[in-house]
């Protein structure tokens, strides 16, 4: 009986140590990227070929703020993430469609050593051309429904083309470590899992450069962080 009542007792002792603030990687990081100055004029691009898929016109989609400003499609990531990061191997399928003569989505995140599955939903041919530095080129004709998988092996951020659409651009961001987010419609991101601390931030956006930013982190509160871009 003693016996079993240590037991519990030692049970109970491990659930309030693991819940205790600071005990754990209990931080997080909540953060929204916002542009700031003139909004300059989206830019129309003329469509004149394949037009019975393309349309006649396209927004070229390299900058897209809601009202407030809010900027979609920059990735952010921890400079420094917390010592004893190990490399994220990919658990679910991540895909890159050609829609209506556009990439969709427009930036995706792959852990290095992962897999992209690009499609083609368009009933014409598209093709997926890369050049990058650290990763394998490629060049490959895809007609409508064919699966075209790519393996990026090292990190850093691919920029995909399609030759016979000139306006078609696409990015393949290849992650070092689980830390890093693409913001959505309202600029927000995110990090969990954290330890307490300070952390240095890193923002990509394909037509406004990189921007940084730091931000401290403690265990009972997340830490907060807006960060502004501007036109280059």
């Amino acid at each position: 009986m003693r016996g079993m009542k240590f037991a519990a007792g030692l049970s109970a002792l491990l659930v309030v140590l693991l819940c205790a603030p600071g005990s754990g990687l209990a931080a997080s990081i909540k953060g929204k990227v916002v542009f700031v100055g003139p909004v300059p004029a989206q830019k129309k691009i003329d469509v004149t070929i394949d037009q019975y898929v393309c349309g006649t016109e396209k927004d070229a989609g390299d900058l897209l703020l809601s009202p407030q400003k809010e900027l979609r499609n920059a990735v952010v990531w921890l400079e420094n993430p917390p010592a004893g990061t190990v490399a994220q191997s990919q658990t679910a399928n991540i895909e890159m469609d050609q829609q209506g003569c556009m990439f969709i989505p427009r930036v995706v995140v792959v852990p290095a050593g992962g897999t992209i599955d690009f499609l083609n939903s368009d009933r014409l041919l598209h093709n997926i051309h890369a050049t990058p530095k650290l990763n394998v080129s490629f060049n490959r004709t895809q007609p409508k429904s064919r699966t075209i998988p790519v393996t990026f092996a090292k990190p850093e951020i691919v920029r995909i083309n399609c030759d016979l659409h000139s306006w078609m651009v696409g990015w393949v961001v290849v992650a070092a470590h689980p830390y890093y987010a693409i913001t959505g419609a309202d600029g927000q991101f995110g990090f969990d899992n954290l330890p307490p601390g300070q952390y240095k931030l890193q923002v990509w956006h394909e037509r406004l450069g990189v921007a940084h930013a730091s931000v401290t982190v403690g265990d009972q509160q997340p830490g907060r962080v807006t960060i502004e871009m501007k036109s280059p």
